[in-house]
This record gives structure tokens, sequence and C-alpha cells, in this order.
């Protein structure tokens, strides 16, 4: 068994490698621990900057194309966001929600098979958290995501990727017709990204209409009560347990009436096949990849405002730099402000004044960084 499993990662290898150029990946590697039947795979896109950040995605279903993507995500957005980093991503294929002390096995077998792994820097993502990190940290002297009792910031607690979601949406008011005050918000994916961006956007004076999460989604067009829905996700119930609005399943969210509709959960959540659905003058994506590079193309040619997953949920990364070089919670968050409405602004206005999509307009911005970073370094 652990030999056909092996198969099946050397030919998911060569299938990602249909995606490298220039930029890379440096490396993929594949890790097969018998022991505590770890399966991971690890992927270091470039690191022309410097060390890679990238968090540990834990889930079952997770491929080695979709962790490359991830990595060169990140690349793109560490260049964009000026970050002394690479960027690099890792998958740990099983189930997050498995009792935690076989998750922290897990976790800590992780730690030890990526010990020699120096220019990889782990940090939390979909499934991990800030005591993952810790127990990374603990056992190879590297992480960023760190419980705040070993000197890290809490960017789970804070809401650090959801606050520089919020920042995009302020500067995307300029750039279509969208006020955001009175604004309807659909956001798909009512976890540490989302309910922080919904605490942050109804702070400024939109309205969140509906959410979903892994068990479907709630709708009211008065607006949802945010605390109670958080509350709810705290105590590790579902949004569809609450009693306000309409529940229907997850994918009815597509279909929600708003203004600003945000995917903050899986990728390619939004493609060819349901993109036609969305009823939204502006999309931020505040989960990574989660629109396909088609369905992008059809929402600028519709005339949607896209803001790419690379520029707007920048924040959690932003913070992780910080900490990792000793910064503040304060320096995070001024850091973030500041990257996040730079970034946004200069990707929009040279999508506005060229024509391009905003994607195209973002990553020319991160490659030219990318270009001059490599152009530094020695490459043989």
């Amino acid at each position: 068994m652990l030999k056909k499993t092996k198969d099946q990662g050397a030919e998911e290898t060569r299938q990602a490698f249909r995606f490298a150029d220039e930029l890379g990946p440096a490396k993929i590697i594949h890790i097969y621990e018998p022991t505590t039947a770890l399966k991971a795979v690890v992927v270091v896109d470039n690191v022309a900057a410097g060390p890679s950040i990238g968090g540990v995605r834990m889930a079952p279903d997770a491929t080695t194309e979709e962790c490359f993507r991830l990595a060169r995500a990140m690349t793109l957005k560490n260049a964009a966001a000026g970050l002394p980093h690479g960027g690099g991503k890792s998958v740990i294929l099983a189930d997050s929600k498995m009792p935690p002390s076989e998750k922290n096995k897990l976790i800590r077998a992780f730690a030890c098979s990526i010990r020699d792994l120096v220019d990889y820097i782990p940090g939390p993502d979909m499934g991990t958290d800030e005591r993952a990190m810790g127990i990374v940290k603990d056992e190879i002297g590297r992480a960023v995501g760190l419980p705040p009792e070993i000197g890290g910031i809490p960017l789970d607690e804070i809401g650090a990727t959801g606050f520089g979601v919020s920042v995009a949406a302020e500067v995307a008011e300029d750039f279509c017709d969208l006020a955001l005050k009175g604004a309807r918000i659909a956001i798909q994916g009512f976890g540490s990204v989302g309910r922080h961006a919904a605490r942050f956007l109804g702070e400024k004076g939109a309205v969140v209409v509906a959410v979903s999460d892994s068990r479907g989604s709630l709708a009211d067009p008065d607006g949802l009560d945010i605390a109670a829905l958080t509350a709810l996700k705290q105590d590790g119930r579902s949004v569809t347990e609450h009693t306000q609005g309409t529940q229907a399943d997850g994918d009815a969210l597509i279909d929600a009436d708003c203004d600003i509709w945000i995917p903050a959960a899986r990728p390619d959540v939004i493609t060819m096949q349901n993109v036609s659905r969305l009823r939204a003058k502006l999309v931020i994506q505040g989960a990574n990849i989660p629109v396909t590079a088609e369905a992008e193309n059809y929402l600028h040619e519709q005339g949607v405002l896209s803001i790419p997953d690379f520029i707007a949920n920048a924040g959690g990364v932003i913070c992780g730099a910080v900490e990792y070089r000793g910064g503040t919670q304060t320096t995070a968050m001024q850091a973030i402000e500041e990257k996040i409405r730079s970034n946004t602004r200069s990707v929009l206005q040279s999508s506005r004044e060229s024509g391009l999509a905003p994607r195209q307009a973002a990553e020319d911005l991160a490659l030219t960084r990318v270009r001059a970073a490599m152009a530094l370094r020695r490459w043989s």
C-alpha cells in the first residue's frame, strides 16, 4: 500500500511540473511516515527574496497540483507585499477534525520531517492553527503564527487576514459603483478569515446578509447577527444552527443577492460552471485561489470587480513576517493597513488605465518584484 501511494505521489509531481516556469518550483517533496500514517506534500516555489513562508493546510483531498498552485500564490503574495520571503506551501493529507491528541501527534511528525528543509517557514492555514505552529516551533525552531504565550502574534484571534480584506474593500469603493456603508455582503466560509472580515466590514457600515460553512448556508436580507454566528462557530457548531434567517445548502450562497461576495474557504469555488450565478458588483478573494482564471476573466468582461487573493488576503503572511522578526501586534496591523491599501490601489489603478483584469495587473506587479530579486541572486 505504501508503494502504491509513492507511485501516486510521483505521478502527481509530474502533473504539477506541467506548470513549472522560470520562477519555480524549486522543490516538491512528498512525505510518507508509516508509523504515524503521515502523508504530506511540501512545495518550495521560489526563494529569491528569502526563505519561503507558507501555511500548513490539513485536508484529506488536497493534491500536489493544488499545493503547487498555493505555493505560487504565496510567491506572488509575498512579493506583492514587499516581504523578504519567497513562497511555499504544505498540505497534510488528513481530516483536521480528528481528535486533538491524534492531530498533535501528526503535526509533530510533520515538523520532524521538515526539520532540514530550512528554506521553508511554516505557518497556520486551513485545518491548522496557532497551537499547531507552537508544536512545529518546539520541534524545529521555526514557524510563524505562534501562540502569544511563546512570543507570537495571535493572527487568527486579531483577524489579520480578515482585516486586510476589509482594507481592500475600502480601497475598492473608488473603483466600482459601490459604497461600503449599507453594502450587502455574502461570505462563503465563516471561519477565521470570513468571520473577521464580517466584523471589520460591519464596523464600516456594511451588512452581512448571507454566510456559509461546510454544513450549509444561512441568509437574511435584513442582515445577520455576526456576534451570534461567531459564538456558534467558536462553540464548534454550524452557522445553520442559528435560529435567524433561511437555511440552505452551501452551494446556495453563490446565488445570494448581495453587493460584495467574499470567498473565504477552499480553492476553485467559482468556476465557469457557476460564475454566471454571482449577483455581486465586487468579489474580494479572502481564500487562496478561490476563483479559476477563466472565471476571473468572465467577471472582468461582465464589469464585476474582482480583487485577487494574493493582494486582498495578504494580511496573515504580513503579520507572520512581522512576528518572525520580533515585531508587535500594533506594528503588524499597521503594516497590513499600509501594504494592502497601497497594493490594492496600485493594482486597481493599473487595471483601470490598461484595461487588464485586476489579476493580470497584480501578477505584473508581483512578477516584476520576483524577477528583480532573482536578478540579485547567483543562479546555477
